[in-house]
């Protein structure tokens, strides 16, 4: 499949956004910047929420392709997740098969299947098939956009590879991270691979570099075309003797593949609760 020419790039002004603003331009995109917030850099970024279903048509008319990074990335009130993550992912899609757009990526997570138990030291890798089990209404948001992709494909013809990201900064900052961690050079080798392959209908993949430390199959990533080139492990040594080695039976942050998205109760939880 031709390299898509214009894509809309949704959350350009996120921690992700920012990084493959710089990154995907290279491999021949002209990207179009969609953000809640004012996009540096990027003086004709259509500004707005993912719930103005009109400004949506306007960012994603003549475009080629969407990457789909916008909505919240923490836990939060299940009124703000599903505003931002399921109506607004939803919005999304309704504008890409009223504007014939045929290619999506959408910025799935590991933690829609957080409960995932971390797996042992000679355990197989976890596959892309492994059931969900959400750890966060994040995390159920991430479900409700794998099932809405498959829907959009079986039923518009809309193609789209939900990539279950890891974590991707320049450097992971965790133990546990060295086992997720995306480069930001690979992120933007796998967003396109997954913007170019044939045939993908609806293909569920995780996104991480080559770490050494790896827990998840990565090979429908690779059957994409995705060449991952960095491991984690050269952080390795300074961030183990800071913290102490991955421990799944001792520490509860560590039991489960979505770390502490498991065990630390969110920030407005007891605030919430009072309003009730």
């Amino acid at each position: 499949m031709p390299a898509p020419r214009t894509v809309l790039l949704t959350g350009a002004a996120g921690i992700v956004g920012t990084l493959m603003r710089e990154l995907l331009p290279p491999y021949g995109y002209e990207l179009r910047s969609f953000d809640v917030d004012e996009v540096p850099g990027a003086p004709d970024a259509v500004v707005a929420d993912l719930s103005d279903r009109e400004a949506l048509r306007r960012a994603v008319a003549g475009t080629d392709a969407i990457l789909h990074l916008a909505g919240i990335s923490l836990e939060a009130p299940f009124e703000e997740v599903l505003k931002a993550n399921i109506e607004g992912t939803y919005n999304l899609y309704e504008a890409a098969r009223a504007e014939g757009v045929r290619r999506i990526v959408f910025a799935s997570s590991n933690h829609a299947v957080g409960y995932t138990p971390w797996p042992g030291q000679d355990a197989p890798l976890i596959p892309v098939d492994t059931p969900r089990r959400p750890d966060t209404f994040y995390g159920l948001s991430k479900c409700f956009g794998e099932d809405l992709a498959q829907l959009y494909w079986d039923r518009h013809g809309i193609e789209t590879v939900s990539v279950r990201i890891g974590s991707c900064f320049p450097r992971p900052n965790s133990v546990r991270m060295l086992s997720v961690w995306m480069s930001p050079e690979d992120g933007a080798r796998l967003f396109h691979a997954a913007l170019t392959a044939e045939d993908v209908g609806h293909t569920v993949v995780y996104g991480s570099s080559a770490n050494t430390r790896l827990v998840w199959d990565l090979a429908p990533a690779r059957a994409l075309g995705y060449e991952p080139r960095d491991d984690s492990e050269r952080f390795a040594e300074k961030l183990v003797a800071e913290q102490g080695e991955l421990d799944p039976e001792g520490n509860p942050d560590h039991a489960y593949l979505g770390g502490a998205f498991t065990t630390t109760p969110p920030r407005w939880a007891d605030r919430h609760s009072r309003t009730l």
